[in-house]
């Protein structure tokens, strides 16, 4: 199967060759590929949208379905699972056979109609970009070490944002001995907790 894996690979870098188009994010014998396209597609308005698909392929692919996670600034985040969930049951009918281009020309071709469902309407908060994310929807834990901290409130807020926006699950921990002067600076660590990215995020 890695052989297939890698002539895809070798054409689709051939068919999106503009700059970062099609870039590797990962390779593993055990977990597989993973690999981010970026393209466009017609919108509801006419206009194309930017996407960014990020594609997790098995190692036993193209038996089994591949992961899949879609992206954009200029959808909602029902929008984007809605796109992704589309993009899956087409995966279903291509199984056995490399599928990734067909998926993108399918998107291409049918983003305006996934649109314009009613289920996928234009409510709700915008998806963000995933530059950093992953299609393995799986159990996480992250350390998260922060230097020099004046404000623990503060910094308690921002990382509690940061969970908000990514939809993450966790604990936070301090960790050390804390100095006890008026302008406080100390080495302290964050530690987030069997973090578990919901099912209806758009990393998809």
């Amino acid at each position: 199967m890695a052989g297939r894996v890698r002539e895809e690979l070798s054409a689709l870098a051939a068919i999106f060759c503009g700059p970062d188009e099609c870039e590797v994010l990962s390779r593993s014998e055990t977990d597989g590929t993973v690999f981010r396209i970026l393209m466009k597609a017609e919108g509801l308005m006419d206009a194309d949208i930017p996407l960014e698909l990020v594609f997790h392929l098995p190692v036993n692919y193209p038996s089994c379905l591949p992961g899949i996670s879609v992206n954009s600034e200029h959808l909602t985040r029902a929008q984007c699972v809605a796109v992704k969930e589309k993009l899956l049951q087409q995966a279903e009918n291509l199984l056995s056979e490399p599928m990734v281009h067909e998926l993108v020309l399918w998107v291409q071709q049918n983003l305006k109609h996934i649109l314009n469902q009613p289920e996928t309407g234009s409510g709700g908060g915008k998806c963000p970009s995933a530059a950093s994310t992953t299609v393995d929807d799986g159990l996480w834990i992250t350390l998260l070490h922060l230097d020099h901290m004046r404000s623990k409130t503060k910094y308690v807020k921002t990382v509690e944002k940061w969970a908000s926006d990514l939809r993450l699950m966790g604990k936070l921990m301090f960790m050390g001995v804390l100095d006890s002067s008026e302008n406080l600076q100390s080495r302290c660590g964050l530690k987030w907790k069997e973090m578990q990215r919901e099912n209806d995020e758009c990393t998809v």
